[in-house]
């Protein structure tokens, strides 16, 4: 009875996880999702103490579109990190999955971590993943996400957030929030602070991305 209990949670949680991604990754996601230590449910949280942790997935979830498909990331993970030779047998398409599951994990550093190992992918399946580190309160994940946002990418970040203009309202305020609560004091003016220039940079890539699907300030042809 207690295998087939493990069995439906971890069968759960594998269902959890593939609302989170679009269905072309779905046959890549099953071979990651094979790896995920979903069986240990004891797990070191903040206060640096060994916990059981009833459900490795918060209830709590991000329901966003990715070019009109519905994903469901779940908002916070509690499980450990694969085995390393296991993640070593991931194809780099598969590790980039992984790393965007483990950005969803309740340990800052781990988060930080797994940022800095996703590639530099300009495929949009990422963006949800980045975009919610944005307005979170750990600002060393800025500056590797202001590298992520950049000249390749831009477009799809500010796709992304006209697509899901609530969520984008609610991230950046979440951002203001963060600066005015910890950090105004190293950065009294809040265009000064890194987060702001990144949500900046991708609404004025919005901005150009309207007036060029409207026609405006585009040249005529003479």
């Amino acid at each position: 009875m207690l295998r087939i209990f493990k069995q439906n949670i971890k069968s759960g949680y594998k269902e959890r996880l593939t609302k989170a991604f679009p269905k072309k990754l779905h046959s890549d996601l099953k071979t990651v999702l094979k790896i995920i230590p979903f069986d240990n449910n004891k797990v070191k949280l903040f206060d640096g103490a060994i916990h059981q942790v009833d459900n490795l997935i918060h209830e709590n979830e991000l329901n966003l579109i990715l070019d009109n498909e519905t994903l469901t990331i779940p908002y916070r993970l509690y499980f450990d990190e694969p085995n390393p030779e296991l993640e070593k047998s991931l194809t780099d398409k598969q590790k980039d999955i992984l790393n965007c599951i483990y950005l969803r994990h309740h340990n800052g550093h781990l988060r930080e971590k797994r940022l800095n190992l996703l590639s530099d992918n300009s495929e949009k399946w990422v963006i949800p993943f980045i975009i919610q580190l944005i307005g979170e309160y750990i600002y060393d994940l800025l500056p590797i996400i202001d590298k992520k946002v950049n000249e390749k990418t831009l477009p799809f970040y500010a796709e992304f957030s006209v697509e899901n203009p609530k969520y984008w309202q609610q991230t950046e305020s979440r951002m203001i929030s963060y600066w005015n609560e910890y950090y105004r004091l190293q950065f009294p003016e809040l265009k000064e602070y890194l987060g702001f220039k990144i949500v900046k940079r991708i609404k004025n890539e919005r901005t150009t991305m309207a007036k060029i699907n409207t026609g405006f300030g585009v040249q005529p042809k003479v």
